[in-house]
């Protein structure tokens, strides 16, 4: 008995409705809730289309014109294009700059750098994690190597001052120039004021080291001009295209390239960073790239070239700052005080609360935000903070009124947390527990009908079906 050819026209609804309709439940509750973390946005109708399109049916191995497969003749123009459109929208003249669209996200940007610029063993220093950095600038413990960047090379982490909760750069440079580093990154994941990228560069090259800008929170703010511009002073610039850039979850790394200076001889000295680069993304830590991504990118790109982009931009920004002076205004610590960009960093001590108690009891009120460290926590697993964020609910059109309902939501949210604290005791699984209960759960559940009331009146960008 021979079997029915499988139908490979069928649309997902009819052809595996099961994980159809789990896709629906989450859009749903994309619409439903109100999508706060920092790092996460909503993509256009057209960036969706690209990803599900046939483009991720084709290997390319290589890079444009040196592919090791053929047919790529197309593929060759679509990431052609990406590249084109990666350095308009930036400003960015191709003599001096070059860029690379292949990584499929942040994390393997970053490593590619290192890769191909530090050593093995090489000396870095990033952010530290508890201060606002990123596991990939070369996280660890005094107990684990947490992040391959610190397996792979030598990290050395700079702080933030714990007066002013700003990146203490005076103590940057003093370790720099014991520590030597070969790359200072100057990037972030949980900071919410500019970075002044000409103090990194004058640190550098008081030490003969690097400059990598890993900008992948802020990117679509540099490109509207909103924020401080890394090009300017960095030898490197890596991003993630999904967060404030609002494309596609995927990596782009920037490169300078053509000649650097002279030497004492008067002869040219020119940049050697491209094929290093090049070739640490491929062959050295990936296949074949993602077609379907850079076609998706460069859609991205496109729209974040827009004069509407600026002023989406600019809305996240006050946004962000509304939603930071509400919380002041209610009561809450907020990181710094306030913010330049597009998130909020809340400091939960003083209020009596964990960041796990806290983004618990929003998630059950439809609010997704993420627990973090903040200055001072000793535990990233225990982290005192929530990192919240403006981007997601500025693409569907809310604006600084919005942020004063939505502080009115999560301080209610966290008396609640209090109240079950009260009676659960410090451990959190106890405090999940005892917000299962009737008791509480009704509470959650009024809570929540209000909050996804106020969510449905704005539209959710992206295919209406799936």
């Amino acid at each position: 008995m021979t079997s029915s050819p499988v139908d490979l026209t069928r649309p997902l609804e009819e052809d595996d409705p099961e994980l159809c309709d789990l896709i629906k439940k989450e859009r749903a509750r994309q619409f439903q809730g109100l999508e706060m973390i920092a790092s996460e946005n909503f993509t256009s109708r057209a960036v969706n289309d690209c990803l599900s399109s046939c483009l991720t049916n084709k290997y390319s191995e290589g890079m444009v014109g040196q592919r090791y497969y053929g047919g790529n003749e197309h593929i060759d123009e679509i990431e052609k294009l990406c590249q084109k459109r990666a350095l308009a929208t930036f400003h960015l003249d191709p003599e001096q700059w070059g860029v690379n669209v292949q990584p499929y996200s942040g994390s393997p940007a970053n490593f590619a750098v290192y890769t191909a610029l530090v050593e093995p063993h090489g000396r870095i220093m990033g952010l530290d994690l508890p201060d606002g950095g990123h596991l990939t600038h070369g996280f660890y413990t005094a107990t684990k190597k947490v992040s391959a960047t610190s397996i792979f090379f030598e990290s050395m982490p700079y702080k933030i001052d714990p007066a002013t909760e700003l990146i203490d750069y005076n103590k940057l440079e003093e370790t720099a120039r014991l520590f030597k580093p070969r790359m200072i990154i100057a990037g972030v994941s949980c900071y919410p004021r500019h970075l002044d990228y000409k103090r990194f560069r004058e640190i550098c090259d008081q030490n003969g080291s690097l400059l990598l800008a890993d900008m992948s929170h802020v990117s679509g703010l540099v490109a509207a001009g909103v924020t401080s511009d890394p090009f300017q002073y960095c030898d490197v610039v890596t991003t993630t295209t999904h967060k404030t850039l609002r494309g596609p979850r995927s990596g782009v790394i920037f490169y300078r390239r053509g000649q650097k200076g002279t030497d004492k001889a008067g002869n040219p000295i020119f940049y050697d960073y491209e094929d290093k680069i090049n070739q640490a993304v491929f062959p050295g830590l990936q296949g074949g790239p993602h077609n379907h991504q850079i076609a998706a990118i460069a859609v991205a790109m496109r729209q974040a070239a827009l004069p509407a982009f600026v002023d989406y931009q600019k809305q996240v920004i006050l946004n962000a700052q509304a939603l930071a002076a509400g919380l002041v205004a209610a009561g809450y610590k907020v990181v710094t005080g306030g913010t330049d960009n597009h998130l909020v960093w809340l400091d939960l001590r003083p209020s009596g609360l964990s960041g796990g108690k806290a983004e618990k009891v929003l998630e059950e009120v439809a609010i997704s935000v993420n627990k973090n460290t903040v200055p001072g926590d000793k535990s990233a697993l225990n982290p005192s903070g929530l990192r919240i964020g403006t981007p997601a609910l500025t693409t569907r059109g809310m604006k600084e009124g919005d942020m004063k309902t939505i502080v009115a939501f999560m301080d209610q949210a966290f008396q609640i947390a209090k109240s079950v604290q009260a009676k659960s005791g410090p451990k959190l699984v106890d405090f999940k527990r005892v917000l299962a209960t009737d008791e509480f759960q009704g509470q959650i559940m009024d809570l929540k009908g209000k909050i996804e009331a106020y969510a449905a009146q704005y539209p959710l960008p992206g295919r209406p079906d799936l």
